[in-house]
């Protein structure tokens, strides 16, 4: 079929790989044949619960942004325009998967059960991710660029290992998702991760969010063929959706995962989609990048493509939308206070997880640290 996005041609055939697309970026709910099945078992109430979920996540993005602007932040990775991949893929995953993320997948662990709070505290340096990856089936944020996708890999083999894929019980096979952007896919690590993922058939599912930029370099940059035929050399089968269309990246991701998880061996969805800000609020995007490209992808704005669904299908009203705006604006006034409010961390923390159990080379190097510290206290308040 035809693709609403302009992409990149494929070297090899010149013509325009097919991708996957449910919903117009006016709203307009099209057949993508083999995945219809799966976009059927979504509800009314489902389709108005995604577009909860990418305005209160959007919010969540916008405050963190706001919050590092006022110097509340160290850091923040935004992921405006990026929520209906994330959110897709985390409502299409079951409870005993288990993510491998980024450092910018707020809308992944917003489905797994990580609270907004703990992201922002991680951000501003109070804590080392301070959720517990095993219980949320969410693994810590990864800085170091495609890691993150080996360790997903060998996770699957591990699953394999311990007979919890291709048993039939739905409560029992799992799979990992591994995240990744399209930079990462240039990495060693990635190709790595492919090629132990498919010569010992591991249960991931690899999900690339190409939003179309490295920080800086574009990814016809860096390939000309497109992403989700990066894993057929290795044995790993691809599919390129449109990832501003929800109901796409949710049919999809199920129907992928699915197949992982009954044995199939792993896959690979690149969710082609724009990054709609800067990498990281640490980048100004205006130095290398044409401001007009990103207003055309305003127009397909993932939150605004399901809202004019929602309201040609007669599926939502105004005070439905009134209603998540202001669950929003509580969201963020909530989220704000609590990161204001956080405590100041320990200086000795950080020596106090290197290691699961006491270590005398951490033990010394963190009396000395904290000795240091107690060299600027002044005598009359007690020291440090």
């Amino acid at each position: 079929m035809t693709s609403n996005i302009a992409q990149a041609p494929d070297s090899k055939t010149n013509s325009e790989p097919r991708m996957i697309q449910m919903l117009t970026p006016e709203g307009d709910r099209v057949s993508s044949g083999e995945y219809d099945a799966f976009a059927a078992e979504l509800t009314d109430d489902d389709l108005r619960n995604f577009y909860r979920d990418m305005v209160l996540v959007r919010r969540v993005d916008a405050e963190g942004n706001a919050l590092q602007r006022q110097g509340q932040l160290g850091l923040w990775a935004p992921l405006l325009g990026q929520e209906a991949a994330q959110i897709g893929m985390g409502r299409a995953s079951r409870p005993q998967d288990f993510v491998f993320p980024t450092y910018r997948e707020h809308g992944l662990a917003w489905c797994r059960g990580v609270q907004p709070e703990t992201l922002l505290g991680m951000f501003r340096g109070q804590n080392h991710g301070a959720w517990d990856p095993q219980e949320n089936r969410f693994h810590t944020y990864t800085i170091v660029i495609g890691s993150q996708v080996l360790h997903a890999t060998g996770y699957a083999m591990g699953i394999s290992l311990d007979g919890d894929v291709g048993t039939g019980d739905l409560e029992r096979d799992s799979a990992t998702i591994a995240c990744f952007g399209d930079g990462a896919t240039s990495q060693g690590d990635v190709s790595e991760a492919l090629t132990f993922a498919g010569a010992f058939h591991a249960p991931v599912l690899f999900f690339c969010q190409n939003n179309q930029w490295a920080i800086s370099e574009p990814t016809s940059v860096q390939t000309t063929v497109p992403l989700f035929k990066r894993g057929e050399g290795f044995g790993v089968p691809g599919v390129r959706v449109d990832g501003n269309d929800i109901i796409a990246m949710y049919a999809v991701a199920r129907a992928s995962l699915d197949s992982v998880r009954a044995g199939h061996g792993p896959m690979l969805i690149e969710a082609f989609t724009y990054r709609m800000g800067a990498h990281t609020t640490a980048d100004d995007p205006s130095k290398y990048r044409d401001a007009a490209v990103t207003e055309q992808w305003k127009a397909k704005d993932p939150i605004s493509r399901l809202r004019a669904h929602l309201e040609k299908s007669g599926l939502a009203d105004d005070g439905f939308f009134a209603e998540v705006d202001a669950e929003a604006d509580t969201l963020a006034a909530r989220i704000r206070k609590a990161c204001m409010e956080m405590p100041e961390p320990d200086p000795a923390e950080i020596f106090d997880f290197a290691y699961a159990g006491e270590h005398s080379l951490v033990a010394e190097e963190k009396a000395a640290y904290l000795d240091y510290l107690d060299s600027f206290a002044d005598t009359t308040d007690g020291g440090r």
